[in-house]
């Protein structure tokens, strides 16, 4: 079904608020045993999926409602301890969770609803309700399932409702509680107020009515107090609510609150009778006006384009701030006033500190995009007839918004890589002397500016001599060429490279490991993979903490400055003639501790004029990238800052070896070097000096 432009705006907010409540759902599953359900858990599943069921039907969205629906009764089950948690009932919840996640993604790009496959597992959800399969198994839980207060059975609620008079600015409405609880037995509902109203003065947006209900329960004892503060959590901050236990004896016990403890779940329900009674003479109770202190829940929904816009005005600051700086010190020998230097000081830790505060907002913890690596590894390891535990470390480590995105995919070809072709079935880890059940570990944590994410496990390793020959044998290298372990490992990673011996779901097509790394470095950052064979491997990947800001160094060629991301540099040189030598027809190689690193003239590759051509006149900023080295020969190195990135691509067209420009305090545009792809760009004009730069390092090596 498509949404109409009136919805689009609520609906956004469905969608979003379901994708929360399902990685709850999927998250929460993941954690079950076969038994008794850990109640805790069992609850944060269930008030999920009440949460999309409530939502759907409120909005329309009927497919969903009616599906989560019968997920829901299941759940139910499992959480009243009626049903023990198995297996199987895991495993057709998850397939539940899938379809969900499916039709609501579909209704994100406003396509039909396919109800196919939720049509097939309703049939399965059904079998399995009406099944006694874990059913009388649970041992008896501490709390009963019947709702009893002070020693008496419940029969039923007395509540007294008084929304504020704004409730319906929130969207919020009355009768879908009052539907709700209809649900639950007989219900009396009484409005108050009425009897006052102008309605010739009336604000049609507000409220000013409110309710005593009256709810008999249709089974005593089956609707706990919790179950009806449920109802109500969705307005907990726009009303005032009294609940009154009732057992056939008359009230037990009466409950304040105001407000409801804190909750986040949408509980609203649709496709329920209208109330049976309705009475509207009763005495009238002057309306609460609201509250002078709402609850404040810690966060904010904020657009992605607004706060690049925010980012892009700090980014303006940051430059405004770095050509003020230049009048710090003495103006053409006019010495400035004290007054004017503590101010600019003042303006340089201001900007610097809102500069942070502002880039904060678009981090975010990985642990979002690790979660769901919980599911991948259990379906993989049962496919594959693995056993594997999973480990997660540093979930609490931040990132920005866009590259956790943009990580995800290479995370899954890492991880999947390890699941296939790194980790043993339990007889070959056995035979081998090592525990049945492998161990995949996935760790994330902040280094120098840098955020490293490793995929660490204890399989066999990289088979070295299998991957030596395969790369000879598909021309990636010269049969003459020799390697260093290193360089071998890093052979997987050429494009079209695979071992694989048959071609699967999961490997084998020699499409992958080379996206990884392509991936990677269009988000600045690098990939490596150390290995021993035998123990296991750890794939490094190293990212930078957002895409907006780099730490530079700035460097002069002739009269053009360009920038040199810090991260990728690793040491700067004055060579000396004696350690240089040329491959005629080619390039220079500096011999830099036996290790042969080429030589990237600057003024070369972008056609200016420089001050120095001689090698012992410049400098050389000696860069790596991906285990390879470059050293980028320059006149001059200036000063180091972190500078604001403007995308090229987007204000001109994409350059090769340039990754985006920025703006310096005279008011000039430097552009930002692209190591790892100035490093693609030399080799891919000079293969045959990247196998004399090997030969020369294995050589070393030995």
């Amino acid at each position: 079904m498509s949404i109409d432009v009136g919805m689009a705006e609520i609906a956004a907010l469905f969608i979003e608020e379901c994708q929360e409540g399902l990685e709850t759902m999927e998250s929460g599953l993941m954690k079950l045993e076969p038994g008794a359900a850990e109640p805790e858990t069992m609850n944060a599943i269930f008030r999920a999926a009440h949460s999309i069921k409530g939502g759907g039907a409120t909005f329309g969205f009927s497919e969903i409602s009616d599906f989560a629906h019968h997920a829901e009764t299941l759940l139910d089950e499992m959480r009243t301890g009626q049903r023990q948690v198995t297996r199987k009932g895991v495993d057709l919840l998850l397939l539940s969770t899938d379809c969900i996640k499916a039709m609501v993604e579909s209704l994100g790009d406003e396509g039909p609803i396919d109800t196919t496959r939720a049509d097939e597992l309703t049939v399965d959800l059904k079998a399995m309700i009406a099944s006694d399969e874990g059913k009388g198994e649970a041992p008896a839980s501490s709390e009963s399932s019947e709702s009893i207060v002070n020693g008496v059975l419940v029969t039923g609620y007395k509540i007294h409702f008084q929304p504020h008079t704004t409730i319906f600015a929130s969207c919020n409405d009355p009768i879908l509680m009052f539907r709700e609880l209809k649900a639950l037995g007989e219900l009396e509902v009484c409005s108050e107020g009425h009897e006052k109203l102008d309605f010739e003065q009336i604000d049609p947006e507000e409220c000013h009515l409110s309710w005593q209900l009256s709810l008999e329960l249709s089974k005593p004892g089956s609707v706990s107090l919790e179950q009806i503060k449920e109802i109500f959590a969705w307005v907990e901050d726009e009303c005032q609510l009294d609940i009154e236990s009732i057992s056939a004896d008359g009230p037990i016990e009466e409950i304040k609150t105001d407000p409801l403890p804190e909750t986040s779940d949408i509980e609203v329900a649709a496709e329920m009778e209208m109330p049976t009674k309705v009475i509207t003479n009763a005495p009238a109770k002057e309306p609460a006006k609201p509250s002078s202190k709402s609850k404040d829940s810690g966060n904010i929904r904020v657009s992605v384009d607004k706060i690049d816009a925010l980012i892009n005005l700090v980014g303006e600051l940051v430059i405004t701030q770095s050509m003020l700086s230049r009048y710090s010190g003495d103006v053409d020998g006019v010495k400035l006033d004290e007054d004017l230097r503590e101010g600019l000081a003042q303006l340089a830790r201001n900007t610097r500190d809102m500069q942070e505060s502002v880039m904060a907002i678009r981090l975010q913890p990985i642990a979002s995009t690790f979660n769901r690596f919980t599911r991948l590894v259990r379906d993989t390891s049962n496919a594959l007839g693995k056993k594997i535990d999973l480990e997660l470390i540093g979930e609490g480590t931040e990132l920005d918004k866009t590259v956790l995105e943009r990580i995800a995919d290479p995370l899954v070809h890492l991880v999947r890589n390890s699941l296939d072709h790194g980790l043993e079935t339990p007889d070959v880890r056995v035979a081998a002397g090592k525990p049945e059940t492998g161990k995949l570990i996935l760790n994330a944590y902040h280094k120098g500016g840098v955020v490293i994410i490793e995929v660490t496990d204890d399989g066999g390793g990289i088979n070295q001599p299998k991957v030596l020959a395969k790369a000879r044998e598909k021309g990636i290298i010269d049969k003459g060429v020799e390697l260093t372990p290193d360089q071998i490992n890093d052979l997987i990673f050429a494009p079209g490279f695979s071992t694989a011996d048959v071609v699967s779901d999961l490997s084998g097509r020699g499409v992958g490991m080379d996206v990884v790394r392509r991936n990677i470095a269009e988000l600045g950052g690098e990939v490596s993979v150390v290995s021993q064979m035998g123990e296991g491997s750890t794939f490094t990947i190293r990212l930078p903490l957002t895409l907006a800001i780099v730490d530079g160094q700035l460097v002069r060629v002739g009269s053009e400055c360009y920038i040199v991301p810090l991260v990728s540099i690793i040491e700067t040189v004055q060579p000396k003639p004696e350690d240089v030598n040329a491959i005629p027809g080619h390039t220079e190689l500096f011999k830099q501790r036996g290790e042969y690193v080429p030589i990237l003239r600057v003024h070369k590759l972008f056609d200016i004029e420089a001050d120095n051509t001689c090698i012992d006149d410049g400098l050389l900023v000696v860069a790596e990238s991906n285990g390879e080295r470059v050293g980028l020969f320059v006149d001059d190195l200036l000063d180091q800052q972190q500078v604001v990135i403007k995308s090229l691509e987007t204000n001109y067209q994409q350059i090769p070896g340039i990754s985006g420009a920025t703006i310096l305090g005279d008011g000039d545009v430097a552009l930002i070097l692209d190591v790892p792809g100035l490093i693609r760009l030399y080799y891919d004009q000079n293969r045959d000096v990247q196998h004399t730069v090997r030969r020369g390092r294995a050589a070393w090596n030995k």
